[in-house]
């Protein structure tokens, strides 16, 4: 008997006897339709969107261009020129195509039943779609209006088609922890979250710089604009780190009231005056998770009277003689599993190197991290499910959580529970030459250090 394919959805329900025969199919449909010697390794599963195996493998061999935050800022300070303008587009253009090859090759690289799952099988045919809008725009250069705002309405769908990647890969991943081991969705996971904060990077600069260039906004953009004046699309050149705690810690200090009945506090010290340039989205997503483990930490200790102590530390305006300590734990830490991810996504370079950058410590109260949990905490959290465990979400009964789990439940992240709160973040801070350290004193409290490597200041 042949199995006809279903839809995707209901692919994680076939029962292990009819594996095989999904496998035999599979191969026999690759001879079949893709007679290409990458092809017959692998059977691609349904997808609505068409794109040439050819176009995708001819996109994929390019290197990806190494990212610097002067190749985002040289267009100029917004409001920008018509010129300008779709020299942004057109260098935008020349970036995202190869970029979202490449993740389409790494997906069909995983495992055929793997890529199959529903939540896995959405992204893929995610990014197959954004490509397939992209390609038109491939062989003519932008070079007016209209062809600018509708290059730019594709990347807006392009970015909210990929809003939801990070959450939805979770609970693929969750789902098939039984076919691919832990070390390899890790590695994968590292070079493609990695490579989605680049991507996203490129597509949000340029929508910005749109956004904050057009006269057709009228005075409100003019009025949004002179409100924005340090900003150069979605890089704040004079970021104030303590303006994005006290937002995020408002935030946080909202949900664990709702969740425990109870408000943590926090103080502020060191230089809280302090101002770099720096991308605030991502600030306010490490700042956030953070305060969730330190403020659930310090609430389920029974120690909420005890304030988060947050100290902001700007470094000295100085070259740098060698790497400071928490940049040598941090290449330590890395290990073998992440040479790859670094050498094929290398962390995006400053306007000025060595530029000064800021560390912030957060100090809690909330009892530390125990040593069987401790050299886990930068694991994706499906390594600490059993086969037996719901997923996070579908039951408050487990217990099989780690403990630096993001706050669950209502208004808390769409990845609470999933265990990418402290390694998502780690991405975020290393792709700028950053990093985060965590020093544990089980019993008392947990340091954390984030160190925000400065983007310098843009010429010109």
């Amino acid at each position: 008997m042949i199995i006809i394919p279903r839809p995707l959805g209901t692919y994680h329900s076939f029962c292990k006897s009819q594996l095989c025969l999904v496998k035999h199919f599979s191969q026999r449909a690759s001879l079949d339709r893709h007679p290409s010697p990458a092809a017959q390794r692998w059977s691609h599963p349904p997808s609505s969107s068409v794109v040439a195996d050819d176009d995708v493998s001819s996109l994929a061999s390019k290197p990806l261009h190494t990212l610097s935050l002067a190749d985002l800022v040289k267009h100029g300070r917004p409001p920008l020129s018509a010129p300008a303008l779709f020299s942004s587009a057109n260098f935008t253009l020349s970036l995202l195509p190869i970029r979202l090859a490449h993740r389409i090759q790494a997906l069909r690289n995983l495992p055929f039943i793997v890529v199959s799952n529903p939540n896995i099988s959405k992204i893929y045919n995610n990014y197959l779609h954004s490509l397939s809008t992209l390609l038109p725009y491939k062989s003519k250069t932008i070079s007016n209006l209209e062809d600018e705002i509708q290059f730019t309405e594709v990347l807006a769908d392009l970015v909210e088609t990929h809003a939801h990647t990070i959450p939805t890969l979770a609970r693929g991943f969750l789902e098939c922890r039984k076919y691919i081991s832990p070390e390899e969705v890790t590695r994968f996971l590292d070079e493609h979250l990695r490579a989605r904060i680049g991507t996203r990077l490129i597509a949000e600069q340029h929508i910005d710089l749109h956004n904050s260039s057009q006269s057709h906004q009228g005075a409100l953009g003019k009025e949004h604009h002179a409100n924005q004046s340090s900003y150069i699309g979605v890089i704040d050149t004079a970021l104030q780190p303590a303006t994005i705690i006290n937002s995020c810690g408002h935030f946080v200090a909202e949900i664990c009231e709702l969740k425990y009945g109870v408000r943590p506090t926090w103080i502020i010290d060191g230089e809280p005056g302090t101002t770099f340039a720096y991308v605030p989205v991502h600030l306010e997503y490490i700042i956030t998770e953070l305060l969730k483990n330190a403020f659930r930490a310090t609430v389920e200790s029974g120690k909420s009277h005890e304030p988060i102590i947050i100290t902001i530390a700007a470094e000295p305006e100085i070259p740098q003689q060698g790497l400071n300590v928490l940049d040598q734990d941090r290449r330590l830490d890395r290990g073998t599993s992440r040479k790859h991810e670094v050498e094929e996504n290398p962390p995006i370079k400053p306007f000025d190197d060595p530029a000064p950058g800021v560390t912030i410590r957060i100090r809690d109260r909330g009892g530390g991290i125990s040593p069987e949990v401790l050299p886990n905490i930068w694991s994706y959290s499906f390594t600490t499910f059993s086969d037996v465990d719901e997923l996070p979400g579908q039951t408050h009964g487990s217990g099989n959580m780690d403990a630096l789990n993001a706050i669950s439940g209502a208004g808390g992240s769409s990845i609470a529970g999933l265990g990418y709160g402290l390694p998502l973040g780690r991405a975020y801070a290393e792709y700028f030459g950053g990093g985060i350290a965590v020093q544990s004193l089980y019993g008392w409290g947990c340091d954390v250090y984030l160190r925000l490597k400065g983007l310098g200041k843009p010429k010109g």
